[in-house]
């Protein structure tokens, strides 16, 4: 529970921002509060009491710079590094029934990479894109 009568809870969401750090450099940066509402939300939509499974959270730039230098899908300025983004399994789940739930959600912005397996989530501008 990170959310409790109207508040989020500061030290929920510290234990979370440590979930999603980066974990090739061990680096903790504050999640934006409002993903983890997006996550919520997408969960319900999907009807699911799974675990979603996060991929990627959190990255310090030098890790998207290193990730962006070996991939042209990895944006330069991914909104991973300013703790807006995460990439996501849902276990039970079709990952274009993933997309198309983000999608209709209308919270911000939506990759589809059913080649990698995974679903990009953030709270950034709405748009979307098809990665492999």
């Amino acid at each position: 529970m990170y959310w409790f009568n109207g508040r989020y809870l500061s030290d929920s969401l510290q234990r979370l921002n440590h979930l999603l750090r980066d974990h090739r450099r061990n680096e903790v940066f504050p999640i934006n509060a409002r993903l983890f509402d997006l996550l919520y939300v997408l969960s319900a939509r999907l009807e699911t009491a799974r675990p979603i499974e996060i991929i990627s959270g959190y990255r310090s730039p030098a890790t998207n710079a290193m990730l962006a230098a070996h991939s042209d899908q990895v944006a330069k300025t991914s909104l991973h590094t300013f703790g807006m983004a995460v990439d996501i399994r849902v276990p039970g789940r079709e990952l274009k029934d993933v997309y198309k739930t983000a999608l209709n959600l209308r919270a911000g912005g939506v990759g589809y990479y059913p080649v990698s397996n995974f679903v990009h989530v953030d709270v950034g501008r709405v748009r979307t894109w098809w990665g492999s």
